[in-house]
């Protein structure tokens, strides 16, 4: 990855001051914030761009944060270099962290509040910048760092997280936030949501050197009309609810992914949709064919298709079966410039992935490396496993060893 020069620097600095400044009335409750600059680390020289490599990539979740060492900047460096070193040895050259995984971050920021899952109180500062101890770590191993947002979720349940900070973003403006499926979730509608998450993108681009912004797949966490009733009745829209809402998520999409070309261009933007793209379309009007076939939306999609090879249906279909699914992703159109990469469930070792017709094959010990090469030889764009404690921290520790070791053997499929 190219270093930034200082003009960029400056020129990053200057649209992230402008974007703060047009925040839509948004205040930080009187906290006394900072810029994480002192935080920022170099990009390893031998780092090469995003768009050069098939993606052979390792998502780290807030499920692995809350297993991992946190207790000072000594033991999270320690443990993260561990992470890296074996992310390495597999053959990666990708991490994937998940740094906003309930509307608050693993890094300094001036938007949202410190993540409880560091010191297990949301807004408590731990002292040290975990995100910016990844990027070192990562790239001192020559593997690239992306950043994962999950967008639009606060609370995924009454009690996860347990208490939101004060300051942070459902008690500053509410009225950006609305219940759904027992949690919060911004508000897709709201312009101000909008550029409130944009500007906490730019934030992580203009103060870290990551290699990527990440999205995950989730979107609207519901399909109830009266989530946003109201919104739409006031929008005075011709479109039905459903691509209205489609609408509001490309919106904010096509503007996270300008700001991140404005800011670096070297910088990849991707999302993480849902293996099921019908699923996708009408219950989270995520409208993922649209960003794969229009310049302008991402750079990289990559739709997690968790099923194995003899996945079957109740009804007998094998629609979801692995070759079948890839298949259908990879004659979808796409614009050149869009990668088409695929997750794969790491998680489904030992543990199958509910086929009617259980074959055995997450059972087999080599079942995600006969998938690298499957994907290799279909011509897809590279791959992303869920997730690190599945192959590190598995239930199944003989049966996780013997899947490190086959993806070892074919080099990490590159």
């Amino acid at each position: 990855m190219k270093k930034r020069t200082s003009l960029l620097r400056a020129a990053a600095a200057i649209a992230l001051a402008a974007c703060l400044a047009g925040c839509s009335g948004f205040a930080g409750a009187g906290r006394d914030f900072t810029t994480a600059e002192g935080y920022s680390q170099p990009a390893a020289e031998a780092n090469a761009p995003v768009d050069s490599l098939p993606y052979r990539a390792m998502w780290v979740s807030y499920l692995e944060w809350q297993n991992f060492d946190f207790s000072s900047a000594e033991a999270f460096t320690a443990a993260a270099g561990q992470l890296m070193d074996n992310c390495k040895a597999l053959g990666l050259n990708t991490v994937i962290a998940q740094v906003r995984p309930f509307g608050d971050a693993l890094y300094q920021s001036a938007l949202f509040p410190w993540s409880h899952l560091i010191t297990g109180t949301q807004g408590q500062d731990p002292g040290y910048d975990p995100l910016a101890i990844l990027v070192e770590q990562a790239h001192a191993r020559g593997l690239l760092l992306e950043a994962w947002i999950n967008p639009y979720r606060i609370r995924l349940t009454d009690s996860m997280p347990d208490n939101l900070a004060p300051d942070g973003v459902a008690a500053a403006h509410p009225d950006w936030v609305k219940e759904a499926a027992g949690g919060l979730w911004l508000d897709p509608a709201s312009p101000n949501v909008r550029d409130y998450i944009v500007q906490g993108v730019a934030e992580i681009v203009q103060n870290y050197d990551v290699d990527g912004i990440h999205f995950d797949d989730y979107f609207y966490p519901t399909t109830e009309e009266s989530f946003d009733a109201d919104a739409y009745a006031a929008a005075g829209t011709s479109l039905s609810l459903a691509d209205w809402r489609r609408e509001n998520v490309n919106a904010l999409v096509q503007a996270a992914y300008s700001q991140v070309k404005d800011l670096r261009p070297e910088v990849a933007f991707g999302i993480s949709p849902q293996g099921n793209n019908d699923n996708n379309y009408n219950g989270q009007y995520s409208d993922v064919a649209l960003w794969m076939s229009t310049p302008g939306y991402v750079d990289y999609v990559m739709p997690q298709v968790y099923w194995g090879y003899n996945y079957t249906l109740q009804s007998g279909s094998d629609r979801f079966a692995f070759r079948n699914v890839v298949s259908q992703w990879l004659a979808m159109p796409r614009d050149p410039s869009v990668h088409l990469a695929f997750g794969l469930g790491a998680y489904r070792v030992g543990d199958g992935d509910g086929s009617s017709t259980e074959s055995g094959e997450w059972q087999s010990g080599h079942n995600l490396a006969d998938m690298v090469q499957t994907l290799k030889d279909l011509g897809a764009d590279g791959y992303g496993l869920y997730r690190y404690d599945s192959l590190f921290a598995s239930a199944w520790p003989e049966l996780a060893a013997a899947e490190r070791a086959a993806l070892t053997a074919i080099g990490g499929g590159g």
